[in-house]
């Protein structure tokens, strides 16, 4: 009895311990950035024709161009961080979570990456030195067809967005 007592208590502790050290994420504010709603500037076939001409398409490789990000860092002023770009885990239509890869090519201090739905890609590591962190992406989407499945009038889209994680 005494010993049940001491390993539920030491495992207690474990998940307690475990929990305290457990990265916390927090979604930067980007209400700052120029351009609230991106739009598609080019929408491709796998052939590099125009999707719209593409009769036979398997993927749509919708390219957004450039992409200018401000993100809101004055509570972080002086603090070692890291920051990620997140694809949300749930996309209206999308069956699959690799049925659609978003890639980017940052134009300054960030990294340049891909990820899928629901995935956090980590993009910069430092220290905060400013109220806000600026950065632009050359940002392009390749959508699975097969995996998309949308209503009557029901566009495909989402809004990836960035988090922090304050290092110790």
């Amino acid at each position: 009895m005494i010993r049940t007592i001491i390993r539920t208590l030491l495992g207690l502790f474990l998940l307690l311990s475990y929990s305290a050290q457990a990265a916390i994420y927090e979604r930067l504010d980007d209400s700052a950035s120029p351009r609230a709603n991106v739009e598609a500037v080019l929408v491709l076939s796998e052939s590099g024709k125009l999707l719209s001409e593409s009769f036979d398409a398997k993927q749509a490789i919708i390219k957004f161009g450039r992409v200018d990000y401000r993100l809101a860092t004055t509570a972080y002023l002086g603090k070692s961080v890291r920051i990620y770009y997140v694809i949300p885990p749930v996309i209206p239509g999308l069956v699959s979570k690799t049925g659609v890869t978003v890639e980017w090519q940052a134009r300054k201090e960030f990294t340049a990456g891909s990820a899928h739905a629901g995935e956090r890609q980590l993009v910069w590591s430092g220290m905060i030195q400013e109220p806000w962190v600026e950065e632009s992406f050359d940002l392009q989407w390749t959508v699975q067809l097969d995996q998309i499945r949308l209503g009557d009038n029901q566009a495909f889209g989402f809004e990836a967005y960035f988090e922090i994680e304050v290092l110790p």
